[in-house]
């Protein structure tokens, strides 16, 4: 126990501190907007910048974790797949989202994701789809609907949008969670991390480069400044942290501690952004909250048996 005890509460530390840092992203991103630029310039500098980093790390891997080629070779064309669906398309749909809709409400609805993967599996993966599933669903997506029921009300159609796409962007993401598994046991969760990223970013750098002027866009000190914090701080460093808790603490107890990211993104969104919130969002973030936490433990009442 004295061996095991340092390793459980790194990987608590780890957990805490990478939700902490993922719920900045909608923060970071809200900023970025706020200095004139949209969707698509935002993620392709996130990506430029987060580029050179997991290349880095993937040249540190080569070195010391060295991983075969026929295992790479094999995987190769479902980390593809699986980087355009889990980074680049769920991370442009979000993006478009926040451009319609409060960081409150994206962040809720991306939240979802893990009731989304449950119902992926019952329908890909024979996975039962149990009444404490269903039972989270209902309570999820009702308190889903308190919340965009409330800001539709005050602004319009947008909000509709807006969720829609972040709901794609939750469907894209539960759909590389639920296909990945096998190529991160395969590979390995920081190998495959860094190859899907990497691989992400090149989709993202040549989309970009192939429908935009580079040379047109503005970019002011104060939006590197957020696009620095987002590439480095909400996206390379807790991607590594929470790959690491789940391998210290296992993926039930970091899913347990990822469920105070909403708040801690509802806590900011308050304070930095100054966004409204009222009981609806008040009860729309328990119910979200409350549901997933029950898919979570339920998960977590399997692996013990």
């Amino acid at each position: 126990m004295q061996l095991q005890s340092p390793q459980i509460l790194v990987g608590f530390f780890l957990a805490i501190a990478g939700t902490a840092l993922f719920s900045l992203k909608s923060i970071f991103i809200k900023l970025a907007y706020a200095q004139g630029l949209d969707t698509d310039s935002v993620l392709m500098l996130r990506m430029a910048i987060s580029l050179p980093i997991y290349l880095a790390i993937m040249i540190w891997l080569a070195r010391y974790q060295p991983l075969e080629r026929t295992v790479l070779k094999n995987r190769f064309v479902s980390i593809l797949l699986l980087g355009f669906m889990g980074y680049f398309l769920s991370s442009w749909l979000d993006l478009k989202g926040l451009e319609y809709i409060t960081a409150q409400l994206e962040r809720l609805t991306l939240f979802t994701y893990p009731i989304i993967t449950a119902i992926l599996g019952a329908l890909f993966f024979k996975t039962p789809l149990t009444r404490k599933v269903i039972l989270s669903f209902i309570i999820t997506y009702s308190g889903l609907w308190v919340v965009f029921a409330e800001e539709l009300k005050v602004f319009g159609e947008e909000t509709i949008w807006g969720t829609l796409f972040v709901f794609l962007a939750a469907v894209s993401f539960a759909i590389y969670v639920s296909f990945g598994k096998q190529a991160i046991t395969a590979i390995g969760s920081l190998w495959f991390t860094s190859l899907a990223m990497t691989v992400s970013s090149v989709f993202v750098l040549v989309y970009y480069f192939t429908f935009f002027d580079f040379s047109a866009l503005v970019i002011t000190q104060e939006a590197w400044l957020w696009l620095v914090l987002l590439a480095i701080f909400s996206t390379v460093i807790p991607s590594f942290m929470i790959a690491e808790a789940i391998h210290r603490i296992g993926p039930a107890q970091t899913g347990i501690i990822g469920t105070l990211g909403p708040i801690m993104t509802i806590f900011l969104a308050i304070w930095i952004l100054h966004e409204p919130f009222t009981i609806y969002h008040a009860i729309g973030m328990i119910l979200v909250t409350l549901g997933v936490t029950l898919l979570t433990f339920k998960k977590s009442e399997a692996k013990t048996l």
